[in-house]
């Protein structure tokens, strides 16, 4: 053979080396392999993984699903009406207990029930008029925080599953690593990036629970508020001379 034959051969492999070398290093990965865990060696499923990765999706569903249906329940509570405290004093004044009970319930606020309850103990002691108005207020706290502690925990519990997740990929890779007498970089790499989905998976599930958290908890608040306001307006007025 040639010198020249030998030289074009040689070219030859060398650019089909390369060529491979090229694709394999610009495999991708796909979303879905890296969730599931598979190995992109071997084809294998982490278990722990996808029990980890199946363990964040319930929690953001159910996180999900309070937060929307805690927001339209806080967000019903808190509308009030500007009239509604000046028209029970009227009727209160003109002695028009039944229209001031109709309208709290027509109103049906945790305020307005709070004033309603306070109604329906006019004649009794100061001391029973404020114990009645604040039993009422805090079941209607304890309904408005309902299943608040749910995002709370979730927010704390969610990045610590995602890291447990990483911790056990990690296990599984270094433990694969020392069956091997020698350890590229590429191999290990899409183990480590397998295994860090899952902090990624439980940080993004963490802060969506605590700044859903957060922002409901800032509307009960609110409402709080209004409860209050309503509750003292309400005994300023039986304190009223006269009454």
């Amino acid at each position: 053979m040639s010198a020249l034959a030998l030289l074009q051969e040689g070219i030859t492999m060398a650019s089909d080396s390369t060529a491979t070398g090229i694709i394999d290093a610009t495999k991708e990965v796909s979303v879905w392999d890296l969730v599931i865990g598979r190995d992109s060696t071997t084809g294998e499923i982490s278990i722990t993984n996808l029990i980890v990765m199946i363990a964040l999706f319930a929690m953001s569903i159910v996180s999900v699903y309070i937060f929307v249906e805690r927001y339209l329940s806080i967000n019903k509570a808190a509308k009030d009406k500007n009239d509604f405290m000046p028209r029970v004093k009227e009727y209160l004044i003109e002695g028009k207990v039944d229209s001031a009970i109709d309208l709290c319930n027509q109103t049906d606020n945790p305020a307005s029930k709070m004033v309603a309850k306070g109604i329906s103990r006019i004649g009794k002691s100061q001391q029973d008029i404020m114990s009645s108005i604040e039993n009422v207020g805090n079941q209607e706290i304890y309904k408005l925080e309902k299943r608040l502690d749910f995002l709370r925990t979730a927010s704390g519990i969610a990045p610590m599953i995602g890291f447990l997740g990483t911790t056990l990929g990690m296990v599984r890779v270094f433990n694969a690593m020392k069956f091997e007498t020698s350890v590229e970089l590429p191999t290990i790499s899409g183990g480590i990036m397998e295994a860090m989905i899952t902090t990624i998976a439980g940080l993004v599930v963490g802060i969506i629970a605590k700044v859903g958290y957060n922002y409901l908890q800032s509307k009960v608040s609110e409402v709080i508020h209004e409860m209050e306001g309503a509750s003292i307006e309400f005994l300023d007025l039986l304190n009223q001379p006269g009454r």
